[in-house]
């Protein structure tokens, strides 16, 4: 891969009925992901988007969430509960959130998290439903 190279892997679960994306990328500026994170999450329904980019060996992280879930998933406060992963910080809106993280090898295991999280998220928003 040349130096402007970019690469990504999906992976998308479906968590009941709404659906997770994550993404890694590879060299996206801040409006690239950001555009990337909008038009994934324009196709989901219902879903959450965690799109985590490595550039310069820094990470940048980015959750969207569709307007249906803002109420259920709040992007802010799962951006705070996945930074810390890759050694950084972060925050946001409902639907929307970013961070920063100085820890590119630890990606895989922020990708996984997120789909643990988003699922609790929503286990516990069942729960409190029924």
């Amino acid at each position: 891969m040349g130096p402007s190279a970019r690469s990504s892997a999906d992976t998308t679960v479906k968590i009941g009925s709404v659906t997770v994306v994550t993404r890694r990328v590879t060299d996206l500026d801040k409006a690239a992901r950001r555009a990337l994170a909008d038009s994934i999450r324009d196709r989901l329904g219902t879903g959450v988007v965690v799109v985590a980019s490595v550039t310069q060996e820094k990470v940048a992280l980015l959750v969207s969430v569709t307007p249906d879930l803002v109420e259920t998933v709040h992007a802010g406060q799962l951006v705070k509960t996945l930074a810390p992963i890759v050694g950084g910080r972060g925050g946001g809106k409902p639907d929307f959130a970013e961070a920063g993280g100085q820890q590119p090898d630890k990606i895989q295991e922020l990708v996984d998290e997120a789909q643990r999280q988003v699922a609790r998220i929503l286990a516990q928003a069942s729960a409190g439903r029924n």
